[in-house]
C-alpha cells in the first residue's frame, strides 16, 4: 500500500485529506500535536477504511521535532508516497501588534516546516522516481494583508520552484490555495467571520477533492471554487499598486486581540 503523510492531520483540510488518502488506499502517518486527537483520528481511520495510520507527535514550531518528522520522510524503509504540508494557524492581530516571538513561531510553521519537510520528501521521492506532495496554501497568497499573506505567497512560490526543479522525475508537486473555508482556523484566530456571505465559504472535503483532482491532472497550483478562480484570475491581471491599495484596505480593519 501506498503510505501518505499529513501534517495538521486532526481538522479542518488535513483531517479530509486523511479521509480521501485513506479512501484511495493509502496507509496514513498522522502528524499534529494533540495526542489524543490524534490517536481518535488513527483509530477512526483505521475502523473505516482498512488501512494503518500511525501517529506521530510533532509541534513543527519546535525545530527539533520538525526534524523527526523529516527523518521519517526521508527513511527508505519506510517510504512516504504523498506528502501534505497542511498544519498552520492565522494571527489575529496585525503584524506590528504581535510580539515579533509570536511571529516567528508563525513563520517557523507556516514556512520553515513546509521548507525542510519538502526537502527531505522530494529528496527521497526522486531517488525513487515517483511521489506528490502537496503544500496548502492560501488564496491569501496573491493579496498583501500581512505576514500571513506574505507567508503564504512563500509557499505558493516556493512549490512552483520546486515543481520546475523536479520536472521529468516523476515527482509531482502542488501549490493548493483555497478561499475562506468552514474549517477550526478562524475559531482558533479568535476571527469573527460572521459577516463573511455564505456563498464565498467553501466545503473542506471539495476543497481536498479539487486538490486531488487537479494533482492527478499534473496542476501545479489549484484554486478551489469558481468565484475564487474568477478572483484570482482578475488579480493577475490587475496593476500591483491596484492590489495592494485594496489589501491595505481591508488589512487597515483588523484589531488586535482585546
Amino acid at each position: 500500500m501506498p503510505t501518505a503523510l499529513v501534517t495538521g492531520a486532526t481538522a479542518g483540510i488535513g483531517l479530509r485529506f486523511a479521509h480521501r488518502l485513506a479512501e484511495r488506499g493509502h496507509d496514513l502517518v498522522l502528524v499534529a500535536r494533540d495526542d489524543e486527537r490524534l490517536s481518535a483520528v488513527a483509530a477512526e481511520l483505521t475502523a473505516t477504511y482498512a488501512v494503518r495510520a500511525e501517529v506521530l507527535r510533532a509541534d513543527l514550531s519546535q525545530r527539533d521535532q520538525v526534524q523527526t518528522v523529516a527523518d521519517r520522510l526521508a527513511d527508505p524503509a519506510r517510504p512516504v508516497d504523498v506528502l501534505v504540508n497542511n498544519a498552520g494557524y492565522g494571527l489575529k492581530a496585525g503584524f506590528l501588534a504581535n510580539e515579533v516571538e509570536v511571529e516567528e513561531q508563525a513563520f517557523d510553521v507556516l514556512c520553515r516546516a513546509v521548507l525542510v519537510l519538502s526537502h527531505a520528501a522530494a529528496r527521497a521521492m526522486r531517488e525513487r522516481g515517483s511521489g506528490s506532495i502537496v503544500n496548502v496554501s492560501s488564496v491569501a497568497s496573491f493579496v498583501a494583508m500581512g505576514s500571513y499573506s506574505a507567508a503564504k505567497a512563500w509557499v505558493t512560490v516556493f512549490s512552483e520552484g520546486l515543481a520546475n526543479e523536479l520536472a521529468g522525475t516523476g515527482v509531482r508537486v502542488l501549490a493548493l490555495c483555497p478561499g475562506f473555508t468552514h474549517t477550526e482556523f478562524h475559531a482558533r484566530a479568535s476571527m469573527d467571520m460572521s459577516r463573511l456571505p455564505e456563498p464565498l465559504w467553501l466545503d473542506a472535503d471539495d476543497v481536498v477533492r479539487t486538490a486531488l483532482a487537479d494533482l492527478d491532472r499534473g496542476r501545479v497550483v489549484s484554486v478551489p471554487g469558481a468565484a475564487y478562480k474568477v478572483l484570482v484570475g482578475a488579480l493577475s491581471v490587475l496593476p500591483r499598486p491596484l492590489v495592494r491599495r485594496s489589501s491595505g484596505g481591508l488589512a487597515s480593519r483588523r484589531r488586535p486581540p482585546a
